[in-house]
């Protein structure tokens, strides 16, 4: 009974390599890797997408807040006649320096 000896992989791509004899596909482990970065790279690219719309969305709600802001300024310019306004207890300082503040 005769046994056939499997040749490594090592001196069948030698002998390939020698004979001229190009591979059909990576190895299965190359192909693994491959596949893997590959993947990696379509996920990260998907998560820059949803980074880069909700930062599109978060600089349209602050252009929002910030025009809130302009018409609150307007109403506090026409009610006082000054928008030097403390945010910590809504004391009005006027331009002659008087403080007025609301109990």
């Amino acid at each position: 009974m005769t046994t056939k000896v499997k040749k490594e992989n090592s001196t069948t791509a030698k002998i390939k390599e020698l004979t001229g004899v190009k591979p059909d596909k990576i190895s299965e482990e190359q192909l693994v890797k491959l596949q893997a970065v590959v993947k990696d790279i379509n996920l990260m690219h998907h998560e820059v997408g949803v980074v880069a719309a909700k930062k599109h969305s978060m600089i349209h709600n602050l252009v929002q807040q910030q025009n809130v802001l302009l018409d609150l300024q307007k109403v506090f310019e026409d009610e006082y006649g000054t928008l030097d306004i403390d945010i910590n207890d809504g004391s009005i300082r006027y331009e002659d320096g008087e403080i007025n503040k609301e109990d």
